[in-house]
């Protein structure tokens, strides 16, 4: 099956009262471990690429290609989608142009009115397309390729404003922090959720942030209409903890265990358990 749009798979999830995970990826390994997982669960997925990746992996083309050969090669046959996570203007267009069937422009930062403008200008622009377009109100917190928010807390007249843009799916601030979460952080704000979700109507919302959230709060921030859930972090850290464990071992000393296929393997198989227990916890197993 060829990329889509993430449109559709976020309908069918907000409809369906689950949502699709968003799994960053950063190179080969990321993206094989989370479509291989994704084709066993028979779940649909988004693949995230954030500016910073995109740059790391060679570019948007690169990642179009390698992405677009993987499906084909491994036989996936669920929906895949390659999204553009927290773009600039300018890198919206350049995975556009690329071959993106998905992105996500965050004027987040910007004054509010330039927010509007260039949402509106990319929303013509991908729709005439038939690409799908994520848009933000309110700072995730931590820090995202450079810009940092502190955990906003988004205006619902603001979220309201910038749905009615045309957008397809929308990421709204409620006390979310990319990155790992502080010890004194207060949880979800699920009263600006619940308001974000009646006056969107049946736009999907987007949770950023998605690693390190108790299980109890997405569950019911699925039940507020949120549809896609990004996760990072927690792959990067499975990741390093299971390489760093066969490397302190002294595994890569043995044989050829400095093959980098056998040395990487430990870190591959944890992405994709963590991308296998997300996917069951989002509701999104054989919604493919």
């Amino acid at each position: 099956m060829a990329l889509v749009a993430a449109k559709e798979m976020l309908e069918k999830a907000r409809e369906g009262h689950y949502a699709v995970g968003q799994f960053n990826i950063n190179n080969l390994e990321w993206t094989k471990a989370i479509l291989l997982t994704a084709q066993e669960l028979q779940a649909p997925v988004i693949l995230g690429v954030s500016e910073g990746a995109g740059k790391y992996m060679g570019g948007y083309k690169t990642i179009v290609g390698m992405t677009s050969g993987l499906i084909e090669e491994l036989k996936i046959t669920v929906p895949v989608a390659l999204h553009l996570d927290h773009g600039s203007y300018e890198g919206a267009l350049k995975c556009i142009d690329a071959g993106f069937l998905s992105v996500m422009f965050d004027g987040s930062h910007l004054p509010f009115d330039e927010n509007v403008a260039k949402t509106t200008e990319l929303v013509a622009l991908c729709h005439a397309k038939g690409i799908s377009i994520e848009a933000e109100v309110g700072s995730i917190g931590g820090e995202e390729d450079g810009v940092v928010g502190m955990g906003e807390v988004a205006d619902p007249k603001e979220c309201k404003k910038i749905a009615d843009l045309g957008i397809d799916f929308l990421a709204a601030g409620i006390g979310n922090i990319h990155g790992k979460y502080p010890e004194n952080w207060k949880g979800l704000n699920f009263e600006v959720l619940d308001t974000i979700h009646e006056i969107t109507g049946a736009m999907p919302l987007v949770l950023h942030g998605g690693s390190g959230i108790p299980d109890a709060m997405i569950a019911k921030a699925i039940t507020l209409g949120v549809s896609k859930i990004n996760v990072n972090t927690e792959c990067q850290l499975a990741f390093a903890a299971a390489t760093r464990k066969y490397i302190e071992a002294g595994k890569d000393l043995e044989a050829k265990g400095f093959d980098p296929r056998k040395l990487l393997r430990p870190g591959f198989e944890a992405i994709q358990g963590v991308v296998r227990e997300k996917i069951n916890l989002f509701g999104s197993a054989n919604k493919a």
